[in-house]
């Protein structure tokens, strides 16, 4: 009987020192997200726009996630916290990759498509702006990058 508390510890000790998890899953509306994005393809650029007359980077992620029932936090940095890593070889349509363009924090994102990113310029974009396709590589002044997948409950926040 006194082999059983060894055996259990012993367990207890295995499961601690596991692999690192896997990426999360793919949003199940990962392509629904990515679609309602393309849909707005030449939207204007507008600093804190959250709505089809216009969209700052955030929220257009925003507006597009909550289009397929998923709840997300407004800003890019608030974005960024709530989601979880993924490699950047393993971005999935929805999927989120962050920038950091100024000198402290994420302020920029950009959401995957498939065999592109869509990408809404940040404040310093060009007059009359609008949302374009990037293709892959899409690099922002050398900056931070930290593609990510957003994984939250349902439902609007």
């Amino acid at each position: 009987m006194r082999a059983a508390p060894a055996i259990a510890v012993a367990l207890l000790i295995a499961a601690c020192s596991s692999l690192p998890a896997p990426p999360p899953a793919p949003p199940p509306g990962g392509a629904a997200i990515a679609q309602a994005a393309t849909a707005l393809i030449g939207t204007p650029y507008q600093f804190g726009g959250a709505d089809a007359a216009g969209f700052d980077c955030s929220g257009l992620a925003r507006y597009v996630h909550e289009r397929a029932g998923v709840a997300i936090p407004r800003t890019a940095a608030e974005q960024q916290r709530a989601a979880h890593p993924v490699p950047l070889k393993q971005l999935q349509p929805g999927d989120l990759v962050f920038f950091r363009i100024r000198k402290r924090g994420i302020d920029h994102v950009v959401l995957e498509r498939g065999e592109a990113m869509l990408a809404q310029e940040s404040d310093t974009a060009e007059p009359n702006s609008v949302l374009q396709v990037v293709q892959p590589g899409y690099e922002l002044n050398g900056r931070l990058l930290r593609p990510a997948r957003v994984i939250v409950s349902k439902g609007r926040g």
